[in-house]
């Protein structure tokens, strides 16, 4: 009978332990791009209400978060929004610390003008933009050069199109500017409401094709051969070894999260390695938050609400 209690209480312990474990804090990273804003809060209300786990959420940049993750100490856990190829550098640096979710949605990118531009002057190619007629046109503050938005500081496609501007030619008739994201939209409106010349960086899925009728400009097709970006942080000469003559790739975007998770919170890791985000999905939320001004939580609420059965497929459970 004793060694029966010992064996009872030697299970209820271990039970306790593992039930304790499943639910240590997961730490999820914010980086300041609307997507993956949602998809952290979308990833900690799942845990929260689905696996009855705590959250916290750490804003960072990409190589911050990334290097905590491969930490495994807690400080931050998850990625929830990992462009592939170009955050590829982090993956490789960092992978054996890291996981990348089975499930991921494609995503696109280039440079974008108003689609009155394209109509109007005819602007619809890259190579557009490194003409005379370009300088004047997207010229928005009379110095003499035109801008073109290349991304905020911190984003990993931000020194790509720089590149990318540099090699088409587009930097001798439009200056490259890196300022955050949410100061450029509000110049972009004020630009659109006047009719006149915005280029910028652009990705889907994103708000901005739902805001505003804009066109992305036609490149040659990606041909790995004629793309060769460096990251910044293998060489401080990375500007000058990189060089990009060609559309991007299809991007694959996908969730990461550190292999600390298997252990401290296995539950969370199961949930994480299965999600499958919709890029249609995600373009909706982003509007109502950007656009339409809902509480990101509020609307990712209701999009749980509504898609409880993919929610259990995540999970595991159908």
């Amino acid at each position: 009978m004793k060694k029966l209690l010992s064996t009872a209480l030697a299970a209820s312990l271990a039970l306790s332990a593992t039930s304790a474990a499943a639910q240590e804090t997961v730490m999820v990273g914010e980086p300041s791009w609307p997507g993956a804003r949602i998809m952290a809060n979308l990833i900690g209300q799942i845990i929260e209400s689905r696996l009855g786990g705590e959250v916290g959420y750490a804003p960072g940049a990409n190589a911050v978060i990334f290097a905590a993750m491969a930490g495994g100490r807690g400080d931050i856990d998850v990625h929830p929004d990992v462009w592939l190829p170009n955050q590829q550098s982090f993956v490789d640096e960092y992978g054996d610390g890291v996981t990348l979710s089975e499930g991921n949605y494609e995503g696109s990118a280039g440079i974008c003008v108003p689609t009155y531009m394209a109509e109007d002057h005819n602007i619809r190619t890259i190579y557009d933009l490194a003409t005379p007629m370009a300088q004047e046109l997207f010229d928005s503050d009379g110095d003499g050069m035109g801008e073109v938005w290349v991304g905020a500081s911190g984003w990993a496609s931000t020194n790509t199109f720089r590149v990318r501007v540099r090699d088409y030619g587009i930097e001798t008739f439009l200056t490259p500017t890196t300022e955050d994201e949410t100061v450029f939209y509000s110049r972009l409106r004020d630009l659109i409401e006047a009719g006149e010349g915005a280029a910028f960086y652009c990705y889907a899925p994103h708000y901005v094709h739902a805001l505003y009728d804009v066109t992305m400009l036609e490149e040659p097709a990606y041909d790995e051969s004629m793309y060769t970006m460096v990251s910044a942080d293998q060489t401080a000469n990375w500007f000058e070894e990189s060089s990009i003559m060609t559309g991007e790739p299809v991007k694959t975007v996908r969730v990461a999260f550190s292999n600390s998770l298997n252990e401290r919170n296995p539950a969370a890791a199961s949930f994480l390695q299965a999600i499958d985000m919709d890029a249609l999905a995600l373009s909706q939320l982003t509007y109502q938050v950007v656009v339409q001004g809902q509480e990101i939580d509020e609307a990712v609420a209701g999009w749980m609400a509504e898609n409880g059965d993919i929610i259990d497929g995540w999970l595991g459970l159908n």
